[in-house]
């Protein structure tokens, strides 16, 4: 998106409000910023800075469909008939499972071992992995922070009370692969964050 564009998806994502001329107005809870990349077609388009990427929880991949999919959206989409969207759930609901979510029990040592994997993203050699040459820039403080909401959010999805190592690596590759910046050296041997993700979470214990 263009610079003007950039800077209201900024105010939105980080000061929860727009402002329109020299009026300013506070979003409505719950909201959520959803952004697509196209890892093909990059004409005509602006690449985020990293300090704005790095402000989305989740960057998560989407596949192609299966042929049961497939088939399925063909039947839909060449039908003629009109798609009926049935409600789900209320704003009101889902800002009650967030408050249900943060009372989610997260142990000391869950929290020191996302402590460590984020860490081991800025100083991998502590960790015991020959990892630096291959790393630009580790993962800010926010993954820390998101690591922690989002393994709360897994464990309750689940129906669980507590949030286990599991949750934390299952929802990891999620909350990391847009924050580490690989090196050329990376690049040149055609290494994906994701594969340095999970060289992290393969390297660092687990309590």
């Amino acid at each position: 998106a263009p610079a003007k564009v950039q800077s209201a998806l900024l105010e939105a994502m980080q000061e929860r409000q727009v402002t329109i001329g020299d009026e300013t107005f506070k979003l409505p809870q719950p909201f959520l910023v959803l952004a697509t990349q196209n890892p093909i077609e990059q004409e005509g388009t602006y690449p985020l800075p990293e300090a704005q990427v790095d402000r989305f929880m989740l960057k998560l991949k989407v596949t192609y469909p299966t042929p049961e999919e497939e088939l399925l959206i063909q039947d839909r989409m060449t039908s003629g008939k009109t798609i009926t969207v049935n409600k789900v759930t209320t704003p009101a609901e889902i800002m009650d499972a967030r408050k249900a979510m943060q009372q989610i029990y997260i142990d000391d040592k869950v929290k020191k071992y996302i402590v460590d994997i984020v860490c081991a993203t800025r100083e991998p050699k502590k960790y015991g992995l020959e990892l630096e040459d291959l790393i630009s820039y580790g993962a800010s403080p926010r993954a820390t922070i998101y690591l922690n909401l989002a393994a709360r959010a897994h464990a309750f999805l689940r129906g669980r009370a507590y949030v286990t190592p599991d949750d934390v690596k299952i929802i990891g590759p999620d909350v990391l692969r847009h924050r580490i910046i690989l090196s050329y050296e990376a690049e040149a041997e055609e290494l994906k964050s994701d594969d340095i993700v999970t060289k992290i979470f393969n390297g660092v214990e687990v309590p």
